[in-house]
């Protein structure tokens, strides 16, 4: 009986102890996939179990703790410490003191720096691709893209250093010059979302920091890894370079973190991308306090076919354009358009192009399809089938979700609306594209106009004068204009960014880069007369 006793006893001692929180936390760190060596890359990229989220040339973080998921299988990969407003006011402060040194860097100096920024995104391009097929859900060969972007956008960054000028115009006045001066603005703020973690942000900050900015980054609540992996790469340059690390500084968070971030006179740029609700909010408080903001928001894309297109690029492009990314790309057609003696055609062969998807783990090379980011994109996506069918749609494949781990839903095609149906005229960010049907390329076109968001728009023909028509005044009132490509894909060259309730924010290429400058007119007298400008005599 003593023995029993003795059993009993270290039975009780051993389920106190099991119980304890410190043993409780421990079995929690050690189910996370950081900690599973399949997932050991992960510490390459200086990541841990549990992870600080703010830094401002040192790391920290006194907020609320977040688990960060896979959306491919529902499990947590590591944790991340948010910012607190006072983590926020650290580093605010600290972003505009870098800011003093870093404008003293000459334009192409501050390239050479950037340009070493691209070099270490280079040397862990993969492991940021594979972190974004595991956090975001994308398919390994798009995070690998993306970070690609970011890798282009800088290389377009470091020769812009070298090239970005105001003009010298003729003066009216004898001995006067008047000319163009362009000077930064001074700390740019960053607001970006979980589809595109990486090159949202590589866009922004390359071509901020070469124009003499300094940054302040806050990555989507549900990508926190990514934000902290990249923002470890930045700092480790500039450490090397012997300047302040909060030059990139970074403060994971919330609505409350955004909030602060728009509301805060002292950002003097704020890039924001997202849902357009979200973004009308947001541009109302920086709009009180007078502020600049650049806003890239949703995208209801038509992508059209005429009778003269070429049908086997068709269903190539559209492919890609709605199933791509699970549909959660800005850029994702949400509308196709096919002329009546082409329609029957294209939805067969995009119906049988949809069940040969690969379907899987995005980590896994061949696949071509994976989840969607999150348990709010499966009920948005079941929210807009089931809208579709209620207005007479008909679900001509997909509409269900899979029956396996993760949120994973069917890439769905939906016929039979008309043009104007409600649910047609609403984003939805999910996999779901609705065909329509017209006659008459100039209908088409029309309703290519007639929703809320202008971003990205695209006409399948051979015919010249359709083209000219569909790029012209009178054709799409798009911010990206394409003719026999998809409507997603863009290039870093030319500026990204679209109308209406897109925001009409410009990023990127092209003159995207006077967003991030303030221009001066400059006019200076060289001489001892003063005389002034329309002849006016003040004698």
């Amino acid at each position: 009986m003593a023995t029993f006793g003795i059993f009993s006893r270290a039975s009780k001692i051993l389920t106190l102890r099991t119980s304890s929180p410190v043993l409780r936390l421990h079995r929690a760190m050690s189910s996370l996939l950081i900690d599973n060596p399949k997932y050991s890359w992960l510490k390459d990229l200086g990541l841990s179990s549990s992870n600080n989220g703010v830094y401002y040339g040192k790391w920290g973080g006194s907020g609320q703790e977040t688990t960060s998921y896979c959306p491919a299988n529902k499990q947590p990969i590591a944790k991340v410490t948010q910012a607190s407003p006072a983590d926020y006011e650290e580093a605010i402060q600290a972003a505009k003191e870098a800011w003093n040194v870093w404008a003293d860097v000459p334009a192409p100096q501050r390239g050479e720096i950037v340009r070493q920024m691209g070099e270490a995104l280079r040397k862990h391009k993969n492991a940021l691709g594979k972190l974004e097929a595991l956090e975001v859900g994308k398919i390994l060969a798009e995070g690998e893209g993306e970070v690609q972007e970011y890798i282009d956008i800088i290389d377009y960054a470091v020769g812009l250093s070298r090239m970005f000028a105001g003009h010298v115009f003729p003066s009216e006045r004898p001995g006067h010059l008047l000319m163009e001066q362009w000077n930064p603005l001074g700390v740019v703020g960053a607001i970006t979302a979980f589809n595109f973690p990486v090159a949202v942000y590589g866009w922004n900050s390359s071509i901020a920091l070469i124009c003499g900015n300094t940054m302040l980054w806050k990555g989507a609540p549900t990508t926190p890894l990514v934000s902290v992996a990249v923002t470890k790469i930045l700092a480790s340059v500039l450490e090397a370079n012997n300047l302040p690390g909060a030059i990139c500084s970074l403060v994971q968070g919330g609505a409350d973190i955004g909030t602060l971030m728009a509301e805060d006179t002292r950002i003097n740029l704020l890039s924001f991308t997202g849902s357009t609700p979200v973004g009308h909010k947001v541009s109302l408080m920086v709009q009180e306090r007078f502020g600049k903001f650049l806003l890239e928001l949703g995208g209801n894309n038509a992508l059209i076919v005429n009778e003269d297109a070429d049908i086997e690029m068709v269903v190539r492009s559209a492919l890609f354009a709605c199933a791509g990314t699970a549909g959660q790309r800005c850029t994702t057609t949400r509308r196709l358009m096919l002329h009546e003696k082409v329609h029957d055609e294209v939805v067969g062969r995009l119906v049988k192009a949809y069940g040969q998807l690969r379907v899987g783990d995005p980590l896994e090379a061949d696949t071509l399809y994976g989840p969607m980011h999150s348990q709010q994109g499966v009920d948005q996506y079941l929210k807009a089938v089931s809208e579709a069918k209620e207005q007479g749609g008909t679900v001509a494949c997909g509409g269900k979700v899979m029956d396996r781990p993760g949120h994973f839903v069917e890439p769905t095609i939906v016929t039979g609306l008309p043009h104007d149906a409600p649910i047609v005229h609403k984003e939805t960010f999910a996999p779901v594209v609705y065909v329509i049907k017209f006659s008459k390329l100039e209908e088409a076109m029309k309703w290519n106009n007639e929703v809320k968001q202008g971003l990205t728009s695209s006409l399948f023909t051979k015919d010249l004068t359709n083209i000219f028509k569909w790029i012209g005044p009178k054709g799409s009132d798009c911010g990206i204009v394409n003719v026999n490509i998809p409507t997603s894909g863009a290039e870093i060259g030319g500026a990204f960014g679209g109308e209406k309730h897109t925001g009409g924010g410009r990023e990127s290429g092209s003159d995207a880069w006077k967003q991030y400058m303030r221009r001066s007119t400059c006019t200076i007298n060289c001489g001892k007369e003063l005389p002034l400008a329309q002849g006016i005599k003040f004698e």
